[in-house]
């Protein structure tokens, strides 16, 4: 099989054409890194406009909390290729991280890691190793809304939108289409998220029988994650989540030998970015022994991702050839294995004179001999019909120190004030049932969800009654802080039940 650093989209352009590209430095190790990626993939004939761009700790500490100045923007806009560094997020409270921002204010709704063995020249878990990981970009937990919402509890909010799936369950699919893959595994928690993981599932689910040539299967996150560590031969390609493949793309990457090895594209509609999986190390920074590879292996894909495909296989089988002829960097020397031990300056002057070889154990590099593919990207299904939507509750979130023993009281206080709408259905903390008739050993905290329902089943709440049952709760002296209506689209509940209930 080719390695897994294949082509993710090719835009139309001529063979010799030369593509504007947005190049960034980076922190700590970053500038050596990036020098030594530039220097490799020019000596190779790379036909690149390079701009450079200045991001990362010291524009936080000029006082730009996002670490990019707003003026950059427009000239990734219009590149629509960014090459860019670890960069180094200074410690504290206020400094949003750049990777997060990026990936939304650019559309990056994909992000594709392949994680391959290249043993026996680095040591691996699985010699064999080669799964290319799938994970959604924008949403999920990393939407990055959170709150205090009382004394001692603070929250979360996990996001996952229809569109959002389809765009990025759509791409793996059309992934493992274009570069000869078999199989797409679904990776979710939708035995405990039925709602939000439940609809990923359901939308991959759906999606699936468009592509009757890939088998598609689908497993729970945690045993997944535990079986990749097992046993990634199993896989092929893995869609998921953002957090659980943030998680997961770590774990494959140590698995395969090494997360400094590892690349990674970030792929949207009009822009893409390409970078290292690792940080920026500050510890080693300066000294002149970082190993490039990560960097080196994203600007391959990269090349393949601007339809330079020649180049990207030389660079890439050239790599592979410096690999299997034991020229390595310190952290993956290996006694017995490698053959001499190299700097970061000598290991990129050994990929260079390396140009033009191929393995001859490894599997090379093929990326000219098949036909120029098109992933489909941002592709959604038709617009559905809106759903009829029915208020006919909602859970009011209430700060109270009565803890559990005295939670009959706090119902006692929000029945007398239910009025002629609404009736006190039940009282949660943390997710669980704690009244009606709940003798729970768990622990309680000031914050309680309290779920009052219509009192009749043919009633119809509206938000003025609402206002008015919040009214009430204030008056009567309690803290509601938190609100969300219960409502039914097209009579089926868009909520779930409290655990125990």
């Amino acid at each position: 099989m080719t390695p897994s650093i294949a082509a993710l989209k090719t835009p139309p352009q001529t063979v010799h054409q030369t593509r504007r590209i947005i190049v960034a430095q980076g922190d700590g190790i970053g500038p050596e890194i990036m020098a030594a990626t530039l220097k490799i993939i020019s000596q190779a004939g790379a036909r690149l406009d390079i701009q450079t761009i200045e991001i990362g700790e010291a524009v936080y500490k000029s006082g730009v909390t996002s670490g990019i100045a707003d003026s950059c923007w427009q000239d990734l806009h219009s590149a629509g290729v960014f090459l860019k560094a670890p960069i180094t997020t200074p410690s504290g409270s206020g400094y949003k991280s750049l990777n997060v921002t990026a990936r939304k204010m650019l559309g990056l709704y994909a992000n594709v890691r392949p994680c391959v063995s290249y043993a026996p020249y680095v040591s691996a878990l699985h010699p064999k190793m080669d799964v290319v990981i799938v994970r959604e970009n924008e949403e999920d937990t990393y939407a990055g809304i959170e709150h205090r919402i009382s004394q001692d509890v603070m929250q979360c909010l996990k996001l996952i939108t229809r569109p959002g799936c389809e765009k990025i369950v759509r791409y793996a699919f059309d992934y493992a289409r274009q570069n000869g893959r078999k199989k797409v595994t679904c990776l979710s928690k939708d035995n405990i998220m039925k709602m939000t993981d439940g609809l990923f599932h359901e939308v991959f689910r759906q999606i699936a029988t468009e592509y009757p040539d890939i088998t598609a299967d689908h497993m729970i996150i945690d045993i997944g994650t535990a079986r990749v560590a097992a046993r990634p031969q199993d896989f092929d390609v893995i869609v998921t989540e953002n957090l659980y493949g943030d998680i997961l793309s770590d774990v494959a990457a140590e698995v395969a030998g090494s997360i400094g090895l590892a690349p990674s594209a970030n792929i949207g509609q009009h822009t893409a970015m390409f970078e290292a999986v690792h940080g920026s190390a500050p510890d080693i920074a300066g000294k002149g022994i970082a190993n490039p590879s990560g960097l080196l292996l994203s600007s391959v894909m990269m090349l393949n991702h601007i339809g330079q495909h020649d180049v990207a296989q030389k660079v890439h089988n050239a790599w592979l050839a410096t690999m299997e002829n034991g020229l390595h960097t310190g952290d993956v020397y290996k006694d017995g294995m490698s053959k001499k031990r190299l700097n970061t300056a000598d290991f990129t002057q050994a990929v260079i004179d390396h140009l033009g070889a191929e393995p001859q154990k490894l599997p090379k590099a093929d990326y000219t001999s098949r036909p120029p593919q098109k992933v489909a990207t941002g592709v959604v299904t038709a617009l559905r019909a809106k759903a009829q939507k029915t208020m006919i509750g909602a859970d009011v979130f209430i700060e109270w120190d009565g803890g559990a023993e005295g939670v009959d009281l706090l119902a006692k206080k929000l029945q007398l004030i239910c009025g002629s709408e609404f009736t006190l259905q039940m009282i949660s903390n943390r997710g669980l049932k704690v009244w009606p008739n709940a003798k729970t050993q768990s622990l309680c905290v000031d914050s309680w969800r309290c779920r009052f329902m219509r009192r009749e089943e043919h009633m119809s709440l509206n938000h003025r009654m609402l206002t008015m049952l919040l009214d009430r709760i204030t008056q009567s002296g309690l803290d509601f802080v938190k609100v969300e209506q219960l409502n039914l689209f097209d009579g089926v509940p868009g909520f779930t039940l409290g655990q125990g209930q």
